[in-house]
Formats: C-alpha cells, structure tokens, sequence
C-alpha cells in the first residue's frame, strides 16, 4: 500500500484527499510527516500542501455536510493523531462518493471514528477552559502554561477572549511550543522561551516560568491555598469520585495542589 507523508496542516490534509480523487488513488495509507513510519518496500509519497487543492476539498465538504459534522472533522484533526487522520481521509472519500447525506450513517466505522475522535478532543477544551489558572507578570499580562492532550488552542481562544475582555493574557502551549496572546483587541499567535517543570510528587506538577511573575503572586497563591482548605470538609472527602471528574493530568493547572 502507497504511504501519503503530508506536512501535519489541515491544508496538507485536504490536499491529500484532493490528490486521491485527482488520480483515483482512494486505498492509501496516510500519515504526518512528524509521525511517518514510511514502508520500506512499498510506495512513500510525499504530498506537498496546496492552498488551491485544499480550498476546493474544504469547500466541496461544505456543501456535503453540516456545520456540526465539519466541526467534528476539525475536533477530530486537532487530535493529531495519524489513526485520526487515515479516518478523516477515508471519511471525506466517502462522503464525496455518496450521493445522499451519510454524515449519521455511525455504521461506517471512519463515521464512528471521527465522532469518537472529536468527543475526544472536545473534553478537553472544555476541562482546558475549567481547569486553566492565570498567573499575574511584572508586565501587568496574565500567563498560562499547559500541556494538553490535543491541540486544543484553536479552539479554546474565543472562550478566554469573550470572558477576560478586559486584561491582556497569554495562555502557551509549551508542549507544542506555541500560544496566543490578547492584547485587549485581538488575539496573536506567538512562539516564545518557556520551561515547564514535573514535580514528580504524588500530588501533581508544578510550573516554573521563564517571564518574571508580580512579586505578589506568592500571597495570592497563598491566599487560595488558605482558601481551599477552609472550606474542604475532610469527613466528606471522595478521592475516587475527585479524580473521576479532575484527572491527576490535570493538577498541574491547580495551585491548591501544588506543596505547601
């Protein structure tokens, strides 16, 4: 089987699919170029982005299915996954071989992957949009490390701009080592010098930053520390069900988890 290598973007994607039509290539496996485990006895076959290809598979998927289903599809990207991949390749095969509507046909097994990739992505936007702690800079700017499971930036962001309107904020990626920062108008992508530390402690990780934090960070972590623990009531206390709903994953976010 011909392995397609593309360059991991949405665009390169969709040029894949636009090449497997243009040929009538449909039986191929498809993988990113970061992830490529290239067949050394078959056919590898570099597939170069095509803003013009792309756009024309983008549209053409637009008049096929709905706006929910071209969100799962991007949900489903965001995984960056190659198996989320080959299913998003076979799945826009499908839907352009069809004639009708089979965007809820869940007995096609790339359907029912994909929707099983974008519920995927989809929780953790939304434990990124809970869990999410600023921190206070000397530059008067609010910032943010994470390390989510997907890449989920794109979009988180609309979320953070319409509830923090009034203060500037950069939440990063520094597992992807990139993020966005709003400057109280728009939002900007940047790339910037970061370090992110594990604890190795039992109760979660810790975060170090490379940008000075405002000298009265420590008393407001202090502060919610205190907080916390006032208001938990220790005969009650159901580890079980705690991290059944905040994954350890994720108390790295959480100051109240970090040592005393």
């Amino acid at each position: 089987m011909a392995v397609w290598v593309f360059d991991g973007t949405l665009t390169g994607l969709c040029s894949c699919i636009f090449r497997a039509f243009q040929f009538r290539e449909f039986t191929v496996q498809i993988t990113a170029n970061n992830q490529a485990q290239f067949d050394l006895l078959g056919e590898n076959i570099y597939v170069t982005a095509n803003e013009h290809h792309a756009q024309r598979v983008w549209q053409g998927l637009q008049h096929k299915l709905s706006k929910q289903a071209l969100q799962q599809l991007h949900y489903a990207f965001l995984s960056e996954k190659n198996q989320a991949y080959q299913h998003i390749f076979n799945y826009c095969i499908y839907v352009f071989q069809q004639q009708q509507s089979v965007e809820k046909n869940y007995g096609q097994a790339d359907i029912l992957a994909i929707s099983q990739w974008a519920k995927q992505v989809g929780r953790e936007k939304h434990r990124m949009e809970a869990f999410i702690r600023f921190k206070k800079t000397k530059e008067q700017f609010y910032v943010a490390l994470i390390r989510p499971d997907f890449n989920v930036i794109p979009i988180i962001q609309r979320h953070f701009k319409q509830r923090y309107q009034d203060q500037k904020w950069l939440i990063y990626d520094d597992l992807r080592h990139y993020g966005i920062f709003y400057d109280l108008d728009n939002i900007h992508q940047i790339e910037m010098n970061t370090q992110h530390i594990d604890s190795n402690l039992d109760n979660g990780f810790q975060q170090q930053f490379m940008i000075a934090l405002d000298d009265d960070e420590i008393l407001y972590d202090q502060l919610w520390k205190d907080y916390f623990h006032s208001v938990n009531v220790k005969e009650r206390q159901n580890l079980k069900l705690h991290i059944q709903y905040v994954p350890k994953r994720y108390w790295r976010y959480l100051n109240e988890k970090w040592p005393t």
